[in-house]
């Protein structure tokens, strides 16, 4: 029992990549920089959108090419973040990131591709994970088959996954990646979706094949938002036979007693943005839980009663995973402790990756040069990894 060996990543997706050209500029602008800072061995945590998926699998040679630039750069990969298959740094991304939901073939060849990417790009004897979409968005409609749908296609991504395994010897795992106000929201959902998605596995003969396969990425902002608690919640999994193969290291933005703290709620404002989507939920005295789609002006200045009535809120909005505090506000770096030391208690090592892709819109006081902002927070993922593994020890 023991967290991953593997060195450190940080997602790539909080710079811009929307030609394999301009991903690999980002990848010398930031990343080794970044490396450098540290001192130390950094892996490539990539994201790499629809565009650039194509880009490198319909060039001659572009798969020998880009894996060859990662080698001169020294930068290991061993996970891909294929959640956003389009521009993830438009003008508005907001719930247009969950499209096409994994109902639609584009999502399947999407993901099956970056497999076949990811496959060359994987350093001897390690294995790879994907992390993806948690199936759609409920704001969206959906058909009465839509998760029928969604699990056809999982099985069949397993399926190819395993073809891949067998045909070169690399083993890529699915990570889906529940979050909040989504098809996969809290753990109970996850839960349940994996026990449907195991029946019908079974009854296609392919069960052994979708638990190799396919897990989740356990992104813990989301899970934190959702207000549960981090370690039942990974216990919950292990107990359910769910795997974990990812986990994303990440914090969310918390308020407390928002109806007495003005000065909380006016620095809270400065955190609504255009870009993407910040579910805001509030838990109140009794439990029960309130959510809203987006940080808005509406929610601060004309919140419900339930929110109005809340002592603490929290706010999708990753924030510097070193921040025990921003200002005025809280963050939730106490339940990222809490996940990494249940995950250190199991019986594998799920990848770990930092993924704080908001750096670009963070409010004024809190935005920082992003090779230094991105240091200090694998430092201090390090430094938190550390004291777990010696505690573990002792």
């Amino acid at each position: 029992m023991s967290l991953s060996e593997l060195p450190l990543s940080y997602c790539t997706n909080v710079h811009p990549g929307p030609s394999v050209s301009e991903l690999e500029a980002g990848l010398d602008k930031y990343t080794l920089n970044v490396r450098r800072e540290l001192r130390g061995k950094l892996a490539a945590g990539l994201w790499l959108a629809e565009p650039v998926v194509r880009e490198i699998l319909s060039t001659p040679d572009g798969l020998a090419r880009f894996a060859d630039s990662l080698a001169r750069r020294d930068l290991p990969c061993y996970t891909l973040n294929a959640f956003p298959y389009g521009n993830f740094h438009a003008q508005r991304v907001k719930e247009q990131v969950y499209l096409p939901d994994w109902s639609h073939p584009k999502r399947l060849d999407y993901t099956e591709n970056c497999a076949r990417i990811l496959a060359q790009l994987l350093p001897p004897n390690t294995d790879g994970s994907i992390s993806t979409v948690p199936l759609g968005f409920k704001g969206f409609q959906h058909p009465p088959d839509f998760l029928d749908r969604c699990i056809d296609q999982i099985i069949t991504c397993a399926r190819t996954f395993d073809q891949i395994r067998v045909q070169t010897g690399r083993m890529i795992r699915l990570a889906i990646e529940p979050e909040p106000l989504c098809i996969l929201e809290t753990t109970g959902e996850a839960v349940e979706f994996f026990k449907r998605l195991y029946e019908k596995a079974e009854a296609e003969v392919a069960v052994a094949v979708v638990w190799e396969h396919v897990g989740v990425c356990y992104d813990v902002c989301h899970q934190a938002v959702e207000f549960e608690d981090v370690a039942a919640s990974i216990r919950q999994l292990e107990e359910a036979d769910v795997r974990i193969n990812k986990v994303h290291i990440s914090c969310a933005i918390q308020v407390d007693r928002p109806a007495q703290d003005a000065t909380a709620r006016a620095a809270l404002r400065k955190y609504i943005e255009p870009r993407y989507l910040h579910q805001t939920l509030a838990r109140n005295s009794d439990g029960t839980i309130a959510r809203a789609i987006d940080l808005n002006d509406d929610l601060l200045d004309r919140p419900s009663p339930e929110f109005a009535a809340a002592p603490v809120w929290r706010v999708h909005f990753h924030v510097p995973v070193d921040a025990e505090r921003l200002g005025p506000l809280a963050t939730t770096r106490p339940a990222l402790s809490e996940a990494l030391r249940a995950v250190s208690k199991l019986e594998y090592s799920p990848h770990l990756e930092v993924e704080t892709y908001t750096w670009e819109v963070l409010p004024g006081a809190e935005k920082a040069d992003l090779v230094g902002g991105l240091a200090r927070e694998l430092r201090a993922t390090e430094q938190l990894l550390g004291e777990i593994e010696n505690q573990n020890r002792s």
